[in-house]
C-alpha cells in the first residue's frame, strides 16, 4: 500500500453470467488507470469461470466455497494491494469518469476518508426514480443512516484506514450487511457525497438477496444492538433505541403472517420499551 493513490475495486459475484462481464468492462474503461481489479467468485455453478477467464491477464481473480457477500468482499479486502477500496456488485456497472472523480474529489476534500457518489437507479429495464428515503446526505450522516441503509456499495470509496479501525463486513449476517458496516463507520467518520450519477444500479432480480429474505429489519435489529454497545452520546443512544422499538414494533404485526418462524418480537419490543424507559429515567436523574 505504498501507493496513496492506488484503489483495489473489488467485484463479488455468485451466479451472475449475464452481467458479469457488463461489471469488468466498466471497471477496465476508467479513465482512472491507477487500480487493480480483484474479482471473488463466490462458489458459482454457472458459467462465472468462463467469462472471468476472458479477462485473466487484466484482473486478479480468487474463488471460495459459497460463503456469502460479505466473505467474498473481506477475502477481497484481505487480497487488496491498493491504499484506497472501491467496491461493485456484479449486477451494478460504473460510467467511465466514476474513479477519475471521485480522485479529484477528495483530493479537494482531504477530510473525507469515505465517500459515494450519487446513482442512476434501473429496475427491470426501466429507470426508476429513487424515493426520498434513499436519498444520499453529505458529512456526519449516522442519524441517517439509522433507518436503512443509503451508503452504496458500488457508489462508495474507502480509505483503508477506515476498515482498520472499524472492521470489516459482517460474516454472520446474510443481508444488511451493509447496513451494519456503513453504520459503524458512519459514526466514527464524515462520509463525503459527489452529487454526479456515476454508477448504474440495477434490480429486480429473482436472486436478489432482499428478496429471499423475510422481514429484513431482523437484521437492521442485530446491527442496531451492536451500535448500542459502542460509544455513543445520549442523543445517539436515544435515537437508536427509537429505531429498534419501532422496527420491532412493525416485525411483531408482520411475523402473524409467518407462523413458522418464532414469536420473538413481541418480547423483544417489551424488553426495549423498558431498556428506553430506565434510560430516559437514568438521564432524567443526571440532570
Amino acid at each position: 500500500m505504498d501507493d496513496p493513490q492506488k484503489i483495489s475495486v473489488i467485484i463479488p459475484t455468485y451466479n451472475r453470467e449475464t452481467c458479469l462481464e457488463r461489471a469488468i468492462v466498466s471497471v477496465l474503461s476508467q479513465t482512472y488507470r491507477n487500480f487493480e481489479l480483484i474479482v471473488i467468485d463466490d462458489g458459482s455453478t454457472d458459467n462465472t469461470s468462463r467469462i472471468i477467464h476472458k479477462y485473466k491477464n487484466k484482473i486478479r481473480y480468487f474463488s471460495q466455497l459459497h460463503s456469502g457477500v460479505s466473505t467474498a468482499r473481506n477475502l477481497g479486502l484481505e487480497k487488496s494491494e491498493g491504499t484506497w477500496v472501491a467496491f461493485l456488485d456484479s449486477d451494478d456497472y460504473w460510467l467511465p469518469r466514476k474513479l477519475e472523480r471521485q480522485m479529484q474529489c477528495l483530493a479537494e476534500n482531504p477530510q473525507w476518508l469515505v465517500m459515494q457518489t450519487d446513482e442512476k437507479w434501473i429496475r427491470n429495464g426501466v429507470v426508476v426514480n429513487p424515493t426520498k428515503k434513499h436519498q444520499k446526505y453529505s458529512g456526519w450522516i449516522f442519524v441517517q443512516c439509522l433507518p436503512l441503509c443509503i451508503v452504496s456499495p458500488s457508489a462508495v470509496i474507502v480509505h483503508q484506514k477506515v476498515f482498520n479501525d472499524v472492521g470489516v463486513f459482517d460474516e454472520s449476517l446474510p443481508v444488511c450487511e451493509d447496513y451494519d458496516l456503513w453504520l459503524r463507520v458512519s459514526l466514527k467518520y464524515e462520509i463525503g457525497l459527489l452529487p454526479e450519477k456515476l454508477i448504474i444500479k440495477t434490480g429486480g432480480h429473482s436472486d436478489q438477496l432482499s428478496r429471499k429474505y423475510w422481514g429484513i429489519d431482523r437484521y437492521r435489529v442485530l446491527a442496531l444492538e451492536k451500535i448500542l454497545n459502542a460509544e455513543l452520546d445520549r442523543q445517539q443512544t436515544e435515537l437508536v433505541l427509537d429505531e429498534i422499538i419501532k422496527k420491532l414494533t412493525i416485525l411483531s404485526k408482520g411475523r402473524t403472517k409467518h407462523p413458522e418462524l418464532p414469536n420473538i418480537y413481541a418480547d423483544k419490543l417489551s424488553d426495549y420499551q423498558k431498556k428506553k424507559e430506565v434510560f430516559l429515567a437514568n438521564q432524567k436523574n443526571c440532570h
